[in-house]
Order: C-alpha cells, then structure tokens, then sequence
C-alpha cells in the first residue's frame, strides 16, 4: 500500500476539505513538499500568470477540448496518412467553404477596428487566409477534386460559417443591431468579438499541424497529405495563429468584465462548433476509434477497470486519512472518555506519521532497487516482473502491518470520512467520462476500481456525490466500532499481488458468454501487472518511478495518439484492432480526456 511522508502543516479539512495543497505525487502515497500536480483545467487556467493573455488562458482553458478534435476518426485517420481520398476530397471542399468565410470575416473585422495598427494586423491576417485558399486549390488540381460536383455544403460546415458571419456582422443575442452600433467603440467590440470567434480555429488548426508533423518522421515512405500537414505545422502559420491571439488581447483590452464574458462564449462555442466540423467529416474505411464503435450489447461486453488514488483523485486518499486522523484527535492522551476508543494525541499522532513515513520511504527505495535487474531486459517479460513484484507485496503488507500496529487509524468518524469522500476533489474529466459509460444503455460495461486505498468507504462517497453508485469498488475496508474506526483494516487489495488477483477473479466471475474487451487504467507501480494483462493498459500522469521499473523489464510507453496513427496506419479492413493483453506495451496520456476521446469518442 502507498503510504505518508511526515505532515508538517495539517489543514482544518473537517470543515472545508480545501485539499488541492495536499495533492502529491511519488513512487509511494506520501505527505510531503508537493510536486507539480495533475488538476483540472479549471485549475490550469487559475494558475496561468496573471500576465497571460485571455487568448492563451481561453486556449488553456479548452485543452480538453482540443484533445477531442484530435481524437476523432477523421483526424486520426489523416494523421497515419491512410484516410480515403474521397474523405480528403470532401474535407477539402468544405474547407473552401470555411475559408472563404474567414476572409469575409476578417474585412468586416478590420472595418470595424479604430486603431491603425489593429487594421493591419488583420488585413494581414486576411491575406494569409488567400494565401491558404491558393494552397487549396493547389490541393483541388493535384487531387483531381470537382468542385462542381463536391460543391454542397454541409450542415456542420453551414454551422459554423453562419455563427462567423453572423458575429462578424454585430449579430449576437442580446447585444445592438449593427446598424445601431453609433461609436468607434461599439464597432471596435464587434472586431473584438469576431477574433474570439476565429482566434479558436486558428489555433487548433496550428495545434493539429503540430501534432501530425511530429509523427511524419515515423511514417514509412511519402505520407499523402504532408503538404497539407506542413502548411499548418508551418512557421508562417504558426506565426499567424499567435498574431490572431495577439489581436483578440489588443481589441478585448479596454472592455468591461460582461464584454470579456461574451467573448469568452463566443470562443468556446466556435471551438464546439469546429470540432463538430471534424466529427461530421464521411469516412469510407474502418476505423480504430472510438473504441466502442460497433459495439453490441448484445454480443459485446466491455470491462473496465481503474486504479483510484492520483488516477481519479487530484488528492492522495492517505494524505485525507491522515489529516482527519490528526485534526480530530485529542491534544493530550489525558482525559479521553473511558467509552471511546483510546487515540494517540494530535502531536504523537503527527510524530507517529512522520516516523512510519520515514522508514516506508527508506526501505520503499531499498525494495525498488533489489528488485530491479542489474541490466535493462531487451525483450518484455512477465515473469521476471511478477516475481519482483511479489517481492514489493511482501514489503507493502510488512508497512501496513506497521500503520495498523501504531494505532494511527484509531478513532476516525465514518461521517468524518463519508464528508471527506463527498468533497474529494476528482481529475478533470474523470467523473463525465464515467458518467458517460454507466449510463450509457447502448453499451453493456461495468467498471470496476481496484485500490490500495484504505477506506472503501472514502472512495465510494466520492463516486456517490457524482451520482456513480454503479461502480464497483474493490479496496481495503476500515472496520468500527459503531461508527468510529478501531485502528484495524480488512485488507482486500493492498499490493501488486492483490491487485492482479482482483482482476483476474472480475474477469473469472463475469459468466456471460459475450466477447469482453479490457481496459485498465492506472498511475502507479503497483498498477503495472494489471496494466499490463488488460487488453488495453493505459498509465496516466508521468509516474517515473512506473515508467523505470517497467522500462527495465521491457515494458515500451507509447504516447496513446501516436500509437493510434501506427495502428491505423497498419489497419485494414476485415483486419482484428489487435488490442491484446501481454503485449508488453502500455499506452500513456496526460488527462481524462484522452481517455474519453479514445473509449466513447466526442
């Protein structure tokens, strides 16, 4: 089980649970200094400088979001350099379409700005957007396209080209018709508003060029679309998203807090809108993702299964543990109730933890090294790694042996914990994306989260204020005495060991005869071997303690969106996705998001 590094300064979480300064990350479940942490983009944009501009904090504040329009069938298909030409033809026809209205609505734009520099900005902006519109029809001739016959514009692409010009033109709810619009000023919003509403579309076109540039060198042989990849990797363009941004700053600089709010709207809704473009491109080939595409409820059955702590939390369970432990308990052992049971102080409690943190550490690091071979292994194997681990299991069951023995779980209130649970602060994105599959009633899934946690109860209060009753948690259990903890646990999941066992049991129990598909995602080290039997394991966050000991028993991470453009590349149709357990390699990502966008799509 991961464990605490001494509590130097304990948060009155009884009444608040402000927990996000609590949040950690090591190869243990410490208490300590925290490192960076992952959090949700509303804590991103929080922590962006108070000197970044509201272009670059509206574009953090949509990474979720960008991550989806790189996920989607049409892109990922596009990136591996496999998407049918007729897809690419249809796509490009439409992009003419949206590009003309990008050059309309820049003139509209630079006639409503007051400031010289500002209409140039934007008249520059429009020449790069003629100059795109050349490259295109460059792409029509070398393609063979038909305009006249790919001529029709469709429903997606009508969306966003009206929402632009109709911004462009003043025509926004609640705001004065654009003949209305009396002052300098009042026309300058309206330019400010226009670049809110492109400023996205720039953006994620230069994000996407990046992307798919990034993988080019990988390709084998001439990739079929690299010149349009290359025109959006571009310097020239890249230069231009960031002068579009630059501008949205320059015109949103003088408005009021309600203006700013409009603004903000309009980009969010553009960037919806274009994602909604990519999602409603025809394709005419099999596709990897998403993961559930075809799946039939009544012949399919998906299984997934989830670590908890800093794979779903943003806080350490321990880390909450241990702070209601040391916050409720008495200032001195005198004086306690003859009834109740017997705690250690607040201060013995403290020095307690620090000393079990102390020696958990020393002896986590010991353990690490003595089971890793003297060298890297040039071939994966399962084996070796489970022996090892075997080895890590015997030394996590010797630490929580102490942690019961010390007395330090005494006397917690399960409401205490319940309350705790009810606030926990969860990973962007995590509780949608379960959401998403729990009440999904075309999918036949069930989710099973598999912890080192010490409470199930903590972990099921926190599912329970998202309205996710239906998981399924398999976690260690506090036992009570009434209501109050009695320092003991019913251990279930508390190592490596424990953990494969759990998962090979769902898998035994589920007696259906439906074809299942695996999923396990996971942070930590003690996740690797589950990882690792899934059909697909993904590990999210950047645990180098997990990428060194896998990479030593020759485990491969590939980054989850470049394995995905591998294996469209390779796929064809009436070919199996090849997703299989034991393979050796597990997939990493840096949100939920990813998750989401893999598994259920947009």
């Amino acid at each position: 089980m991961r464990f605490l590094l001494p509590i130097k300064n304990p948060l009155t979480l009884i009444s608040s649970f402000s927990l996000r300064s609590l949040s950690i990350r090591s190869p243990l479940r410490f208490l300590s200094t925290p490192p960076p942490q992952r959090s949700s983009s509303s804590t991103s944009l929080s922590m962006a400088s108070s000197e970044t501009g509201l272009a670059r904090k509206f574009w953090i504040k949509s990474t979720s979001q960008s991550i989806f329009a790189l996920y989607t069938p049409f892109t990922i298909c596009l990136a591996s350099g496999n998407l049918n030409i007729d897809s690419f033809r249809h796509y490009i026809a439409q992009d003419l379409h949206f590009l003309r209205a990008f050059s309309q609505a820049y003139e509209l734009a630079e006639d409503c700005a007051d400031d010289d520099e500002a209409k140039l900005g934007i008249s520059e902006l429009r020449k790069a957007v003629l100059e795109e519109l050349k490259m295109h029809n460059s792409l029509v001739q070398e393609w063979g396209l038909d305009l006249v016959k790919e001529n029709s514009i469709n429903s997606a692409t009508v969306k966003y080209t009206d929402f632009l010009l109709a911004t462009a033109s003043g025509k926004i709810e609640g705001l004065k018709g654009p003949g209305k619009l009396a002052t300098p000023f009042e026309k300058t919003k309206i330019a400010a508003y226009t670049l809110g509403a492109m400023t996205p579309c720039m953006k994620l076109y230069a994000f996407l060029g990046k992307k798919f540039q990034e993988l080019l060198d990988s390709n084998e042989g001439a990739h079929p679309y690299k010149k349009w990849i290359d025109n959006y990797a571009s310097d020239g363009f890249q230069a231009s998203a960031l002068q579009t941004e630059d501008l949205l700053d320059k015109l949103s600089a003088s408005l009021t807090g309600e203006e700013l709010d409009v603004i903000e709207k309009l980009y969010y809704q553009a960037m919806k809108i274009e994602i909604d473009f990519f999602v409603a491109q025809p394709l005419f080939q099999p596709t990897l993702v998403p993961v559930t595409k075809g799946h039939n409820p009544a012949e399919d059955h998906l299984i997934i299964f989830s670590d908890f702590d800093l794979t779903c939390t943003v806080v350490d369970s321990s880390a909450i543990l241990a702070e209601i432990a040391i916050v409720t308990a008495p200032k001195s052992d005198h004086n306690q109730p003859e009834d109740q049971i017997i705690r250690l102080s607040s201060s013995d409690l403290r020095n307690t933890w620090g000393f079990l943190s102390k020696q958990y550490t020393e002896e986590y690091e010991q353990c690490i090294e003595s089971i890793m071979p003297a060298n890297r292994l040039d071939h994966f194997d399962y084996e070796k790694l489970s022996i090892a681990l075997e080895k890590l299991s015997k030394f996590e069951n010797t630490a929580n042996n102490r942690v019961i023995e010390s007395g330090v779980l005494k006397g917690i209130n399960l409401e205490d914990i319940k309350r705790a649970g009810e606030r926990l602060i969860l990973q962007d994105g995590c509780t949608n994306f379960f959401q998403k599959i729990v009440k999904n009633e075309n999918l036949n899934a069930n989710v099973h989260v598999l912890s080192y946690c010490w409470c199930g109860d903590l972990i099921r209060s926190a599912f329970s204020s998202a309205e996710l009753n239906e998981l399924n948690v398999h976690a260690n259990e506090f036992t009570y005495d009434g209501s109050i903890s009695t320092g003991e646990i019913i251990k279930k999941v508390e190592c490596p060991i424990d953990k494969v066992q759990a998962f090979r049991n769902i898998l035994k129990n589920c007696n259906d005869d439906k074809k299942k598909s695996t999923l396990y995602i996971g942070d930590s080290v003690g996740d690797l071997l589950c990882l690792l039997e899934a059909d697909i394991g993904i590990v999210i966050g950047s645990s180098s303690s997990l990428r060194t000991v896998g990479a030593q028993f020759g485990i491969s991470f590939v980054p989850l969106f470049s394995g995905l453009v591998k294996k469209q590349r390779e796929y064809i149709e009436g070919s199996s996705s090849n997703w299989k357990g034991l393979s050796g390699i597990l997939y990493t990502v840096s949100s939920w998001a990813e998750v989401h966008a893999f598994i259920l799509g947009c």
